[in-house]
């Protein structure tokens, strides 16, 4: 993998039963949402549906363990969600889920099919190594307010994935940051697909697959490499 990830002790400690999954893809084709994208997204709220039959998603186990784990660092699972559980909200809502570009689109069907978080970064603009870590406080994180790009700093202890440069996604996977989001011309890219106990490796290890699938699909000719769950 030319990108490297790597998951600090301390995050071990707090969550010994996480798991990441990484797909790293080369080439790849990305524009405007489309038919094909929003069908994407529509089929997932509808395996959401199925699989939760009526509940909540935060009763999803694989949820459960994930609002543990934010409580476990210190942030208030109800108000700041993991990017799986806000997505599963906006698919069983009226407004839906939104539709931002060909690769976002993507990703987020992905995640709300298998209530997983996945996040998806643009290879060109990490600097350095990515890491998953708790941070000192002191790390930026470049994101938007009020229309207008600003720079913030997560709480000392937060979990946080960051490059050499910053903070790429603050409290695990709540908020990307803009610097490293992929856009549409986004070419290369790494998308993180990230789970607790009870969920599975088998289970994580078939949504990589269907992602991978369908970045092949997009993107015909592209280099697509599934990094096996660790």
């Amino acid at each position: 993998m030319t990108l490297t990830l790597t998951v600090s002790d301390e995050v071990c400690t707090l969550a010994p039963g996480f798991t990441h999954l990484a797909v790293e893809a080369h080439g790849l084709v990305n524009g405007p949402s489309n038919t094909d994208s929003s069908a994407l997204l529509d089929d997932a709220a509808r395996r959401l549906a199925g699989r939760l039959d009526g509940r909540a998603p935060h009763e999803d186990a694989h949820l459960a363990a994930w609002r543990a784990a934010y409580t476990a660092f210190g942030a208030k699972p109800s108000r700041t969600r993991n990017s799986a559980e806000a997505l599963a909200k906006r698919a069983l809502s009226d407004a839906g889920l939104p539709r931002i570009n060909l690769l976002v689109d993507l990703y987020n069907a992905i995640s709300v099919a298998h209530l997983i978080p996945v996040g998806g970064e643009d290879t060109d603009r990490i600097v350095g190594g990515m890491r998953l870590v708790r941070a000192t406080g002191e790390e930026p994180f470049a994101t938007v307010a009020g229309g207008e790009t600003t720079v913030e700093r997560p709480e000392p202890g937060e979990v946080v994935w960051c490059d050499d440069e910053g903070v790429t996604c603050r409290r695990w996977n709540w908020r990307q940051g803009v610097r490293t989001r992929l856009t549409e011309e986004s070419v290369n890219a790494v998308f993180l697909l990230e789970s607790l106990a009870p969920m599975t490796r088998d289970a994580l290890d078939a949504a990589g697959a269907e992602l991978a699938e369908s970045l092949e699909k997009l993107s015909p000719g592209a280099r697509i490499t599934v990094h096996p769950a660790r």
